[in-house]
């Protein structure tokens, strides 16, 4: 028996492993999964080059609870080791047999089959265990199986023993603290988490649990549409089908495969983060991926796989690297070629899926300049009075720019955002010939306010900012029909409105148009939209009071009935009625107000009956 001591420059690496280097105690099975795959594959690599001559079968990894010896194993079937080999790659912690491996064998096997680090990975398993065996029997003919114990201090005992077949047991003898892992369902969920797409079978009580051979292995050419939504039900079962897909698969000058769905997203935005899975070589990494890709893509479901992608020794966080911004820059343009293909190829397709691509396109194009470039040719616009009627950006300037464009020579863009509410405005503006558009979900306020400065000859108006006169150009026109006693007697009945921040114009309008017509200036209340969202170092915007515009419509008929009644008070509660009825169509009228509205509208009926 061989006794002695691992050589570590300080003794107190086991506590350091233990606490801080794996915040996350599941990791440990991860790493030795992983371990016991890079030993399945360094054998399937020296088949492949003549090195090993014996008996391949077929090799599989398998993970084993003993709750009464309080025991968890894992076994493979790789390339075992001889007691020499466990003497440099356990006894020396931190040396990596991987990276010897793949500098021995460079050129004659693929890099990316070797996961991990032997070693560190390895003595993550103390955290979870008062006592560690490994039994091993190397695939080299005419070499001892060996035992090596160690209890999680710096001494350890390694000795030949009798082991069968080749390949490495690795048993855990699980400590106290440590008793969830000795649970069926425990493990059951960590191995579907970690190795639901390891490249060699991993068994769990008789059944295997992962797939060997995912969708994003393969080349896109071996691909069907089913493939492709039979891939997206592994990965999320109880999810809706997604709209399409884009199948990443490139190994110059870095390594990525993967497959990204884009999902069908409703306006109300109750969408989950956090659904993008980042592996290498096919053992899951982290869910964490917004150092990768884009922050607009983030909604994005799906899988990407490289070895490029460097993470820090227990694989928690990605390192800065000049690869990791190569990658997000692909995966950018990949998605900007994507859409261009599908608008180019089938616009009608793209249409009618512009309400989840819409999203994705504008957040992106707010902070993406190159990806901005190439959606400016697919951005659509939809016209609000006849849904499923969309514009591009440069069919909304040939269809608008002859109503549209202002003394300034900028296009006004004229949009809606809620049609129901909006719909006196919207008919107003469409009488004109004016083209509106809906900008209703929760992107918009800020995409508006992002591109409009780019957009330099371009300016967008709700259509609700003010009167359907005034939205292009200011009209300075103001013929009414009321004599200037009349408009005066008018003004002063209006004056009496208490509403504050309320600013009271009287203009001359058609005579149906309507007889009080409330706007909220567009900045304003665009920052106040912007704020409602949680717009950055807007809120104070928020708490700030709405700023009213009243136009009334002089040249309506009924200032000519109200101004005959000899009642001064029924004058006052008539015109304070319609104003009330004008807020109340933007929402402006709330609590005491509308309480106040109502019972002066029933006082002003049965004093009509009565009469």
């Amino acid at each position: 028996m061989q006794k002695g001591a691992i050589r570590v420059q300080t003794e107190n690496i086991f506590p350091i492993i233990k606490k801080f280097l794996y915040s996350d105690h599941e990791i440990f099975i991860r790493e030795l999964v992983s371990n016991a795959v890079d030993a399945t594959q360094k054998l399937k690599t020296l088949a492949s080059v003549g090195e090993f001559k014996g008996e391949l079968g077929t090799p599989e990894i398998t993970v084993t609870l003993d709750k009464e010896k309080k025991t968890l194993t894992i076994s493979d079937m790789g390339v075992g080791m001889t007691a020499e080999e466990v003497d440099k790659y356990i006894n020396q912690v931190a040396f990596s047999g991987a990276e010897e491996f793949l500098n021995k064998y460079k050129g004659q096997t693929d890099g990316a089959n070797i996961i991990g680090h032997f070693g560190l990975g390895f003595y993550s398993s103390f955290m979870v265990s008062n006592k560690v065996e490994i039994f091993t029997k190397s695939h080299k003919p005419d070499t001892a199986a060996v035992r090596w114990e160690c209890d999680g201090s710096p001494e350890y005992e390694l000795e030949e023993t009798s082991k069968e077949s080749r390949g490495t047991d690795i048993v855990l003898h699980i400590n106290e603290e440590s008793e969830e892992f000795l649970d069926d369902s425990r493990i059951q969920n960590i191995l579907e988490k970690f190795c639901k797409f390891l490249p060699v079978p991993v068994k769990f009580a008789d059944k295997q649990l992962n797939n060997t051979n995912p969708a994003w292995t393969k080349k896109p050419a071996e691909l069907t549409t089913e493939d492709y939504q039979n891939f997206y039900k592994e990965l999320y079962p109880y999810a809706e089908a997604p709209l399409f897909w884009i199948h990443l698969n490139v190994d110059y000058p870095f390594n990525l495969t993967g497959i990204l769905y884009f999902p069908k997203i409703g306006k109300s935005f109750e969408v989950q983060k956090d659904k993008i899975s980042l592996y290498s070589n096919q053992v899951f990494v982290t869910d964490e991926v917004k150092d990768i890709v884009p922050e607009f893509l983030m909604l994005l479901h799906g899988v990407i796989d490289s070895p490029d992608i460097p993470l820090n020794v227990s694989r928690s966080y990605l390192q800065g690297d000049p690869n990791v911004k190569k990658i997000s820059s692909y995966i950018t343009k990949k998605v900007a070629d994507k859409l261009d293909e599908i608008f180019r190829n089938d616009r009608k397709s793209f249409e009618e899926k512009w309400e989840s691509i819409g999203l994705f396109a504008k957040y992106g194009m707010m902070t993406d300049d190159k990806f901005s470039e190439k959606a400016n040719k697919f951005l659509l616009l939809e016209e609000i009075t006849e849904p499923g009627k969309f514009y591009t950006l440069e069919e909304y300037k040939t269809e608008a720019a002859a109503l549209q464009t202002n003394k300034d020579n900028k296009l006004v863009v004229l949009y809606a955002t809620n049609a129901v509410q909006q719909d006196s405005y919207i008919q107003a503006a469409k009488n004109k010939g004016y083209k509106i558009v809906k900008l209703d979900n929760i992107v918009d306020a800020a995409f508006i306010n992002n591109m409009e400065p780019r957009w330099d000859s371009m300016l967008f108006t709700r259509v609700d900012a003010d009167i359907a006169d005034n939205l292009i150009n200011v009209d300075e026109k103001n013929e009414s029909v009321l004599s200037t006693d009349q408009e005066t007697k008018l003004k002063e009945l209006f004056g009496h409105i208490p509403q504050e921040h309320v600013k009271v114009e009287l203009k001359g309008l058609s005579a149906d148009a309507q007889p009080v017509i409330v706007t909220r200036p567009e900045f304003m209340r665009r920052m106040k939209d912007m704020a409602a969202v949680g717009g950055a170092g807007m809120s104070w915007y928020a708490n700030m009071p709405d700023e009213i515009n009243m136009t009334v419509n002089a040249n309506h008929p009924i200032y000519l009935q109200i101004l005959e009644e000899a009642d001064n008070d029924k004058q006052q509660k008539q015109v304070r009625n319609l104003a009330d009825l004008a807020l109340l169509s933007q929402n402006l009228l709330t609590g005491a107000d509308l309480t106040a509205f109502v019972n002066r509208s029933v006082e002003l009926m049965s004093a009509e009956k009565k009469n």
